[in-house]
Order: structure tokens, then C-alpha cells, then sequence
């Protein structure tokens, strides 16, 4: 155990860097033998001091259920990291690790409720042991297994708390990354590329980021875009799940490839997809044993009652009198705190609306200018690069703000239709229009009440209607 803590220390394993595994697997049924009597007894009688073989064997529990779930064996591993649980260790740091892994098996599986439980009870562990830094990795596990269920206020509170407190620069960066997959699964795709964005300038090692890109693209038919970044997951990522995704992207989007060469890639992802059937197959049941557990705790609920009752009866009345008045006070404190923190969250709530507000006029008063730039302009076609639609809608894009890309994420438009919404948002009149068009003054009216239609207003309130797309999105 002291030569597996060593190792870990260093960030390599015992049995698969350095040592057998097979000692390792001895050393644990070794220390299981001897600590079960004594976790018996201990149980029975809590009060009882834990003895030094059970701090051992949770030591042992965490490296052997470290090394099976590297062997792909998560569910002899979940039941190593339950007995783990059991030890009564007061060695947090490893207890911590313990309830991490068994979150991340549960991650894995795809049971994201039970994936944050077991990361909650993991943060709470290592705030016991007062390991801040390593809590405050789990609450953004825990945020990340909420934007998994795509609990948006819930996640951003839970990232906030972090921000608050947390000025570790990892940290940050894993936050980002949870923001970028929070707006990916709530499809506010904008919002999601801004942090993916951010966070690949940052460093070229965060192969969701890269994947998020790669499915925004391919949402938004970029196609050449989302096959680049999902040749960037494929070359910086191991994980399956990413890798899966990636080859769909690179199977479906990527217009370079011969029939053969996409049938290859169709191959490949079918194959990833049998092997994380296969392993989730494994999760599912670790989970299911997890869940076994925590039932069980539940059946024998009673025994504790009955315990319980036997202590308070065993105690004087001094002493309860006494305790109630502590407990009282205890949450009494609780009550501030969580009012101190609801005026907080109020505060920032209030403070979030007003800089959007300010935002939104900024983003208005900009767009206007713009607007006004390209309608007094001498050569408007020119300066749009009119007789090149894909360069038109580039430019477009770049004075505002994503507005084609936007458009047609609202409604899949022909030509005419997107050149008639980009001269409609500039202000044009319909004999202008009808000049750029070009195209008959009667016949602009129709295309312009139809194109209105088609995206849900009126003509009359046609420029109201792009403004607003251009400005929220």
C-alpha cells in the first residue's frame, strides 16, 4: 500500500506502471480478511476507535478498484469501492477519491442523478478534509452532470459558487468546458461556441471543446468546419464516447471522401459503437450494484431508529437539554446563511439583467450604425459583394453579428429570400430593393409578405422581426 501510495503521488499505478498486479489483488483480500471482524464489531459498537487495519484496507480498496476499472472491470471495481465505504476510514483524501471514481463509473453509464450524488458525497468528503482544491473539482462535477440533464439555472448556480471562491486556473478552464457543454445540450448554440471557442485559445488539450465546435458546425451545416474539428477530437482524444462522435461527424459532413473511403469511416464508428455498448453494458450493472447498496442502507433504516432511541434514553436529561440548544443554534445559522445567499444570488440576478440590457442596446445601437453605413453607401453591391452569394453572406455575417447563420438556423431560406431579409434589415425601400434585386416593385412586395410568412411575421413587421434575430439570436 505505501508502494501504491508512492506511485500515485508520482501520477502512475501500481500494477499497471509499476509493480504486479496480482500483489495488488493479494494485498487486498490480505487486508479484507482481517479487517472484516473488526468492520463488524465496528459496526455494532461505532463508538469503538477505527483500528489501523481499516485505514489500510481503504487504501487498498481504492488502488485495487483503481486498477480494475483500468482492466475495464467496473463492476468488480464498484463493489470494491462500496466495501471501501464501509471502512470507517477518517482518511478523507482517499474516501474522497473513492466516492469520485464511483461517480464517474455512474457518469459512464449514463445514470447522471446518481453520478452527482456520488460526486456530492465525494465534495462533502474532501471538505471534511479540508482539501479545498479538490472540492471545488467536484462541485464542477457535479455542475457538469447537471448540464448533462440540461438543468441550465441549476448548473449556473453551481458554477457560480466555484467563481465565487475558486481563482485556480484549472478550475476556470473546467468550468468553461461545462458552460460549453451546458449550451451545446440547451442548443443555445451561440452561447456554447463563445466558451468552446475561448477555451481552445487557451490550450490545444480540450478535446470537448473541440468536439462541441465540431457538432455546432455540423448543426448549422458548416460542414467543412465541423469535419476539421472532429479530425482534431479524433487526433487529441481517447474517450470513446468523443471518438464515436467524431467519426458520425466525419461519416455524414466530410464531402471529400469517395464512397469507399466514407464507408471506412462508417465502419470504424460502428465498431467504437459496439465496444461502448459492450461497456456500458459492464456500467450498467456496476450502477445497478450501487443502487442495490443504497436501497439496502435504506431496508435497515430501522436499526439505526431503534439505536438511536436507545442512545436518547440512555443519555440525562442535562445532557439532551443540552443538545437541543446546539442544535437549535446550528440552524439557526443554517437559516442566515441560506438567506445571506438567496439575497446574493438575487443581487446577481438583478445585476445579470441589467448588463444584458445594457448588452442588448450596445449590440442595438451597433447594428443600426451598420445599417445606416451600408444604406447612404455609394456602392452598396460592392461593398456586400453582391454578385457572390457565399461571400455576400460571409460579409454579412462578419458587420452583423451572425445574422445570416442565425437566419437560417430560424428558417432554411432560398437565395432570393436571404439577399431580400439582409436589404430589408439595412432599411431599404421597396424601390430600392427592387433596383439590387433586381426585381419588379409589385413582385417585391409578394416575396417579401411571402418570406414573412415563411418565418412566422408580417411584412409589415418584417425589419422588427431580422433586427431582432440579428441582436438575440
Amino acid at each position: 500500500m505505501a508502494q501504491a501510495d508512492s506511485l500515485r503521488a508520482e501520477g502512475r499505478m501500481y500494477g499497471i506502471d509499476e509493480g504486479d498486479s496480482t500483489t495488488l489483488a493479494q494485498a487486498y483480500e490480505t487486508l479484507k480478511k482481517y479487517s472484516e471482524v473488526s468492520r463488524q464489531f465496528s459496526e455494532i459498537c461505532p463508538f469503538i476507535p477505527c483500528t489501523s487495519s481499516l485505514y489500510t484496507y481503504a487504501h487498498a480498496c481504492y488502488h485495487y478498484g483503481r486498477l480494475l476499472r483500468e482492466k475495464d472491470n467496473p463492476v468488480e471495481a464498484m463493489q470494491v469501492f462500496i466495501n471501501a465505504t464501509h471502512s470507517r476510514t477518517h482518511d478523507y483524501h482517499i474516501l474522497g477519491r473513492v466516492y469520485s471514481n464511483m461517480g464517474s463509473i455512474c457518469h459512464l453509464a449514463g445514470d447522471y442523478p446518481l453520478s452527482y450524488e456520488m460526486y456530492e458525497k465525494s465534495a462533502q468528503v474532501f471538505l471534511q478534509g479540508e482539501d479545498t482544491l479538490s472540492y471545488y473539482y467536484l462541485l464542477n462535477d457535479m455542475a457538469f452532470e447537471l448540464a448533462e440533464q440540461r438543468k441550465e439555472q441549476e448548473t449556473l448556480t453551481q458554477l457560480a459558487e466555484i467563481e465565487k471562491y475558486c481563482t485556480d486556473s484549472d478550475i476556470k478552464a473546467k468550468i468553461l468546458e461545462t458552460k460549453a457543454v451546458l449550451y451545446l445540450k440547451c442548443k443555445q448554440y451561440d452561447l456554447a461556441l463563445c466558451y468552446a471557442s475561448y477555451l481552445c485559445s487557451m490550450s490545444n488539450h480540450y478535446p470537448i471543446a473541440k468536439l462541441v465546435k465540431a457538432q455546432i458546425f455540423s448543426y448549422q451545416g458548416i460542414k467543412d468546419s465541423a469535419v476539421y474539428y472532429a479530425r482534431e477530437v479524433l487526433r487529441s482524444s481517447s474517450n470513446l464516447s468523443d471518438i464515436h462522435n467524431a467519426l458520425y461527424i466525419m461519416t455524414n459532413d466530410d464531402k471529400s471522401k469517395n464512397l469507399s473511403s466514407v464507408r471506412e469511416t462508417a465502419a470504424k464508428r460502428s465498431d467504437v459503437q459496439k465496444i461502448i455498448e459492450i461497456r456500458r453494458s459492464k456500467l450498467s450493472q456496476a450502477t445497478q450494484i450501487l443502487e442495490q447498496e443504497l436501497n439496502r442502507k435504506s431496508n435497515f433504516s430501522w436499526l439505526y431508529a431503534i439505536f438511536a432511541t436507545t442512545l436518547i434514553i440512555g443519555t440525562s436529561i442535562s445532557i439532551y437539554v443540552t443538545n437541543r440548544r446546539k442544535k437549535n443554534k446550528l440552524l439557526q445559522q443554517k437559516f442566515d446563511f441560506l438567506n445571506q445567499a438567496t439575497e446574493e444570488i438575487q443581487e446577481k440576478h438583478n445585476a445579470l439583467n441589467a448588463q444584458y440590457n445594457i448588452n442588448y442596446k450596445r449590440l442595438e445601437k451597433d447594428i443600426y450604425h451598420t445599417c445606416d453605413m451600408l444604406r447612404n453607401s455609394n456602392n452598396v453591391t460592392k461593398d456586400l459583394s453582391w454578385n457572390n452569394f457565399e461571400t455576400m453572406c460571409e460579409i454579412a455575417d462578419r458587420n452583423l453579428y451572425m445574422f445570416v447563420s442565425k437566419l437560417h438556423h430560424q428558417k432554411d431560406l432560398k437565395e432570393t429570400e436571404t439577399r431580400l431579409c439582409i436589404l430589408v434589415l439595412i432599411g431599404y425601400n421597396r424601390p430600392q430593393i427592387a433596383q439590387i434585386l433586381p426585381y419588379a416593385s409589385n413582385s417585391v412586395g409578394k416575396l417579401k409578405d411571402q418570406t414573412a410568412k415563411s418565418l412566422g411575421t408580417t411584412g409589415k413587421n418584417l425589419r422588427n422581426y431580422l433586427l431582432k434575430i440579428a441582436i438575440e439570436g
